[in-house]
């Protein structure tokens, strides 16, 4: 799990507003620590099938988080990739 300060990292780094915590982008943010995390993890430990698919299940949510993102607002979508380094 993400320790306190690499949430509001992760928080800070694309809230819209004090206090944003929900929004889809930053939602999409968080999501991408604990994929870091989890891969970190799985590198070292090729054989925990569960923490793997519990990696696709994070990996399946970020996606359809971005997806409505893009949907609804495409220029917030474009900024979101480009500052968390994922393709498009």
């Amino acid at each position: 799990m993400l320790a306190g300060e690499q949430k509001k990292a992760s928080i800070e780094l694309l809230a819209k507003h004090k206090g944003d915590t929900g929004s889809s982008v930053v939602q999409a943010s968080i999501l991408t620590k604990r994929i870091e995390e989890i891969t970190a993890h799985l590198k070292s430990n090729k054989h925990d099938f569960m923490a793997r698919r519990g990696l696709l299940q994070l990996v399946g949510q970020r996606r359809r988080l971005l997806k409505y993102v893009a949907k609804t607002n495409p220029s917030d979508y474009l900024k979101t990739v480009k500052k968390l380094g994922l393709r498009h």
